[in-house]
């Protein structure tokens, strides 16, 4: 059963309890706080509404925190319909997400990598390599990574919102380094460094692959990849927004190699920003009937040509 989760802004006795429990698991460095930090980020807990935008992926990774750290078994409900789960949040219900971020960027800060210029083509071998090898970068990956592989098992919603939050808070010269580096076609080392620095498998590989069709259609469904989506083709396809919008039919009328991308700063920071959406789900084009076909590869080429970034 999906549970719907509200966010209540009474204070109780308990909370106390499982405020201390959430300063134990940011502190314990054994995968806690990474999870955590997804909390935050998939629950989009932020002003004084005391309601998660996202609230099945929201209560999905908080069943996660309660398996994987039972201590929190006691600050979430898993029967009630309405469940009120101030206790996990702390006292205001509303722990400011930004708070978070805030000190990240700060860590970011003292990052050497953070005074690194972002040049064109790095080898993304090297690139995590330097990451591992920067005490910060080597922090933000490995909490990262513990979320997209928990117990070796993979939770896309938790996976997706730990790469928001990885990407989110570092800098965009280093987050530009990090999502357009690439491999030479033979360079397995250098692949695999990539599909860790990309969220590969969990995050996006499905099996079988959906259609590029079916993907903007699950995020037009979804309230943050509606929006992420919408400024990244505001950015980047202007001619595309300016010409057709969302019309469907229009859009059919385009040709992908007809459609210029703006490839500016303001597009490239857009795209970095709908990493940890379902727009970066590997999609395809096979087997669709033909009439749906050139809709489809415009989708695939907006979402994944390499041409407006190389």
């Amino acid at each position: 059963t999906v549970l719907f989760i509200y966010f209540t802004c009474i204070s109780t006795v308990q909370s106390t309890d499982c405020l201390h429990l959430r300063v134990q698991c940011i502190n314990a460095g054994n995968g806690c706080e990474s999870v955590w930090n997804v909390v935050e980020e998939a629950c989009n807990i932020s002003g004084n509404r005391c309601k998660a935008e996202d609230t099945a992926g929201c209560n999905r990774i908080i069943q996660v925190l309660a398996d994987e750290y039972p201590e929190f078994k006691n600050c979430v409900c898993t029967t009630d319909n309405i469940c009120s789960i101030t206790t996990l949040l702390g006292k205001l219900c509303s722990i400011n997400k930004d708070n978070i971020s805030m000190e990240t960027k700060l860590q970011w800060g003292l990052s050497t990598l953070s005074k690194q210029a972002y040049t064109a083509n790095r080898s993304c071998l090297d690139v995590n390599r330097e990451c591992v090898e920067d005490e910060v970068c080597n922090k933000q990956l490995s909490l990262y990574l513990q979320v997209c592989s928990v117990n070796k098992k993979c939770n896309v919603e938790g996976c997706q919102a730990a790469i928001r939050f990885f990407y989110r808070n570092m800098p965009f010269e280093v987050a530009q380094m990090m999502i357009f580096c690439d491999c030479v076609q033979h360079d397995e080392s250098c692949h695999r460094a990539k599909e860790l620095l990309h969220g590969k498998p969990c995050a996006v590989t499905v099996v079988p692959p959906p259609s590029c069709l079916d993907v903007i259609h699950m995020c037009e469904e979804n309230e943050l990849c509606r929006k992420k989506y919408a400024t990244f083709q505001s950015k980047c396809w202007r001619h595309v927004t300016k010409k057709c919008y969302n019309d469907e039919a229009c859009l059919e009328t385009l040709i992908k190699d007809g459609v210029p991308c703006s490839a500016n700063a303001e597009c490239k920071a857009a795209y970095i920003s709908s990493w940890g959406t379902m727009l970066h789900v590997e999609c395809t084009c096979q087997n669709l009937p033909p009439v749906e076909q050139p809709l489809c590869e415009l989708f695939h080429h907006m979402l994944h040509s390499k041409s407006c970034f190389s």
